[in-house]
């Protein structure tokens, strides 16, 4: 028997959740109702391109969520980063280092209004 066969949803606590849906809806484009958001991904152009979720328990003392004091970090996949970081850039969102591209794939990070890091991830084309 399977147990575990992917990520069902990130859920977190807000302190208004109703603006933090606008912030995510305005900068991210998650569109949200009063029980959250579905989001359906895939890559319809090329049907090779794997889709997955990580998970992955960091070190209590990891500084890879910091500037955030948040116990936890969110992930995004996205399609086109370099763009979507030069349009958050206009909208005023302060990018939190520098975009890395390696194996991986390509990774930038951002904080909403709430102290939450997040991260945001390109796959690499294969």
């Amino acid at each position: 028997m399977k147990r575990v066969t992917g990520l069902g949803g990130i859920f977190f606590k807000a302190n208004n959740p109703e603006k933090i849906r606008e912030w995510y809806k305005i900068h991210l484009g998650i569109e949200s109702e009063s029980w959250g958001a579905q989001l359906n991904w895939g890559d319809e152009t090329n049907s090779k391109q794997p889709g997955y979720n990580v998970w992955n328990p960091f070190k209590a003392d990891t500084t890879y969520f910091e500037p955030s004091d948040k116990q936890f970090m969110i992930n995004f996949r996205v399609e086109n980063l370099k763009e979507l970081v030069s349009l958050l850039k206009n909208e005023g969102i302060e990018i939190i280092g520098e975009m890395i591209e390696d194996d991986f794939g390509t990774f930038a990070w951002i904080i909403d209004p709430e102290g939450n890091k997040l991260e945001l991830w390109e796959p690499p084309k294969i």
